[in-house]
């Protein structure tokens, strides 16, 4: 695969992954760090601006939603925003509950700013972790 292809592919398993839709960047992510499709900086650099977008465009959903019933996870997850602000956010690399966290900090009208600086800041530790993970591995086992 060639690397405009491999880091097109990267981005949107990445945007498409932080939505409400099912998805794997990981995967993406370490099958292109172990065939070397690009530099793993770049990789990590691309699945973070995709999944951040991912996450805005939660955002955005929330904004939209004129009212949220009470619900037991929907209760904690705002409520944990309240408190926490914007570096809640900081977890929305987390499956589902990252998802949630978006959704409500639209919701909630929490600073466009703060939120995508944060959401950026968690989405890029966690690839980045996973990268140098996959990287040590490899190089442990070659």
């Amino acid at each position: 695969m060639n690397e405009s292809l491999a880091l097109f592919s990267l981005f949107w398993s990445s945007f498409l992954s932080a939505t409400l839709l099912p998805g794997s960047s990981e995967v993406v992510l370490v099958s292109l760090l172990l065939t070397h499709s690009a530099s793993p900086l770049l990789l990590i650099l691309i699945a973070s601006i995709g999944n951040t977008l991912g996450g805005v465009t939660n955002i955005i959903v929330g904004r939209l939603v004129p009212e949220l019933k009470p619900q037991k996870g929907l209760d904690t997850a705002r409520c944990w925003l309240q408190r926490y602000g914007t570096a809640a956010l900081l977890f929305s690399w987390v499956p589902i509950v990252g998802d949630i966290l978006c959704v409500l900090a639209g919701w909630l009208r929490m600073p466009w700013a703060g939120s995508v600086i944060c959401i950026f800041i968690g989405k890029t530790l966690r690839y980045l972790i996973l990268a140098v993970v996959t990287l040590k591995w490899t190089m442990g086992t070659g």
